[in-house]
């Protein structure tokens, strides 16, 4: 089949046994979810689950809720572009966890809180829990729409429907099971769907390694994948523009997931949802040790998405509206010249690695020069593309993962895999949707003048439909920016430095008062903001330089005020 031209043949390919086992998978979840969890009694059983969950479903449901779509479609296509670095990102998860389990947790298990933000009136004051809990709705808003938008794509390609009704449909599919299942549905339906994710991703990447020409290995395809430095794991250097180092991800990736896993309420309400303090302690340490393993092990399969590439022809550019583009544009000539040249790029790269790669004709040299050469020839697209239409987006990480199982991968598995991501975009989403609700309810709704539980139940649904509602929004004006991966590690990065920062202040820092990081805060956000869109740091930097910045403000506010101590 010709790599170029498959958008139109995508239906031929998506099979009865596809369609089957897609639907069939995604109903049974969303049915058996709303059918073991559609009546909630009171506030307790409808945001924390009656507090039955045990270890391995609170485990299960923290890393559903993090391993969105956006880490499936994204994840891969980074790795296959720029290696696996990007696993530093997650190198202070583990310590991160340990954090919050030592010193965070107990807090919320002894003072029975519905959302971490509750603490914060109890250590300050009302306002301070209102603004923190503000910050977190909205970048968690954002971030609900992103998670929406990412397999709207997908879908978008294989169906060729129009992108603005899929988001629509997938928006109103997980919001209607959401609002109906509350949180035990969440817990319930995110263990059925890791376990479809779990096995995608297996069967995924021994199909790929089995895809190799007969004569190369896992080994070889290790020592190929380290000649073009896509295993380039571990980088020591200080460049605070350098996204993904090791520096960056003990530190800026550490204050991201102390604030991610102990102050994002999509995250908190996953282990307050826990049987015990234990069962929470349990539960989040075990996604401590098992997500960057997971992480490494989805950005393994991009790169060996790479090898493959590096035998088969692979389209110039891997998302195919910026190909229809150009095909039908003023510059078609000049675009299948380009074309023509990369495939005969491509298929001398291939020649290297079957003739000579284990000979002594071996020379890097050569293969290096192919390398930038194929590289150039993709990057001619990209600014041949924005030239004709400065809206596409031209960065195809998002579409190397999809690309490759439309066009690879038989009948069936397909069907398992597009499950894969969709499952991951619903289980991501219905928890933020769930904590996003229960914050509005609990943190800002809810008030003195005390009503009925029933009646702070459907409070907590209608505010699911109206999150809804404004993530399908922001989903249908959302575009792609760097990569989608990326972009929810933006948004998160931005706000979370000011809220740990609040919360480091209430748990360890007791000299700090109500008004001084309240002000501190708010002043906080704003430097973050305004550093962000000067470009002055890496976005992960952004985590700890917020936390430090509100740190030292309230310090220094708490000085000029002098606040006396809350009692």
């Amino acid at each position: 089949m010709d790599p170029f031209l498959f958008v139109n043949e995508i239906n031929v390919l998506m099979s009865t046994i596809d369609w089957f086992i897609l639907t069939s998978t995604i109903s049974f979840i969303v049915i058996y979810g709303i059918w073991q969890n559609k009546k909630h009694k009171n506030l307790n059983e409808y945001i924390k689950g009656s507090n039955t969950a045990r270890w391995w479903t609170v485990g299960l449901s923290v890393m559903a809720t993090q391993a969105s779509a956006v880490t499936f479609l994204s994840t891969p296509g980074q790795a296959f572009h720029d290696g696996m670095g990007f696993v530093q990102f997650y190198f202070g998860l583990p310590f991160a966890m340990i954090i919050i389990c030592i010193f965070f947790i107990p807090i919320y298990n002894k003072l029975k809180v519905f959302t971490a933000y509750q603490f914060l009136e109890d250590r300050f004051d009302k306002k301070t829990r209102k603004l923190t809990a503000i910050l977190f709705l909205i970048q968690r808003g954002l971030a609900a729409g992103i998670t929406i938008y990412a397999p709207a794509i997908i879908l978008s390609i294989i169906l060729d429907w129009d992108l603005d009704l899929l988001i629509i449909i997938i928006g109103v599919i997980v919001t209607t099971y959401t609002l109906i299942g509350g949180t035990k549905l969440v817990n319930v339906t995110q263990k059925q769907q890791m376990i479809v994710i779990f096995t995608g991703l297996i069967i995924t990447f021994f199909y790929v390694t089995n895809s190799f020409p007969n004569n190369i290995n896992f080994v070889e395809s290790l020592k190929i994948a380290k000649s073009f430095n896509k295993l380039d794991i571990i980088d020591f250097s200080f460049d605070l523009n350098n996204r993904y180092t090791f520096w960056s991800g003990i530190t800026g990736g550490l204050f991201l997931a102390l604030s991610y896993f102990g102050a994002d309420q999509s995250q908190v309400q996953r282990y307050l949802s826990a049987k015990s303090l234990k069962e929470s302690q349990i539960g989040l340490i075990m996604n401590g040790f098992l997500k960057v393993p997971m992480q490494f092990f989805i950005l393994l399969i991009g790169v060996m998405i790479f090898i493959f590439y590096q035998f088969e022809t692979a389209p110039i550019n891997f998302n195919p509206k910026v190909i229809e583009s150009l095909e039908m544009s003023s510059k078609s000539e000049s675009f299948k010249k380009l074309e023509k040249e990369n495939i005969t790029t491509q298929t001398k790269i291939k020649e290297y690695f079957l003739k000579k790669y284990n000979t002594k004709d071996k020379d890097e040299n050569e293969i290096d020069s192919l390398y930038n050469l194929e590289k150039s020839q993709r990057e001619m697209v990209k600014i041949m593309s924005s030239s004709i239409n400065p809206k596409i987006e031209t960065n195809d990480k998002d579409y190397v993962f999809i690309s490759y199982i439309i066009k690879y991968f038989p009948k069936g598995l397909i069907g398992l895999l597009i499950a894969v991501i969709i499952c991951a975009s619903m289980s991501s989403t219905a928890s933020e949707l769930n904590a996003l609700a229960a914050t509005s309810v609990i943190d800002i709704y809810k008030n003195d003048n005390q009503k009925t539980d029933l009646h702070y139940v459907k409070a907590t649904q209608i505010f699911t439909l109206i999150w809804g509602i404004i993530a399908i929004f922001y989903a249908s004006i959302g575009t792609l920016f760097e990569n989608l991966i990326q972009l929810v590690n933006i948004i998160g990065s931005i706000f979370y430095g000011t809220i740990l920062g609040i919360f480091i202040c209430a748990i360890f820092i007791k000299k700090i008062k109500s008004k001084s990081i309240f002000y501190s805060a708010i002043f906080s956000e704003i430097i973050i903001i305004i550093v962000y869109f000067l470009n002055i740091i890496s976005f992960l930097w952004l985590n700890f330089l917020g936390a430090i910045i509100t740190i030292l403000l309230a310090y220094l506010i708490q000085l000029l005020i002098k606040e006396s101590i809350k009692k």
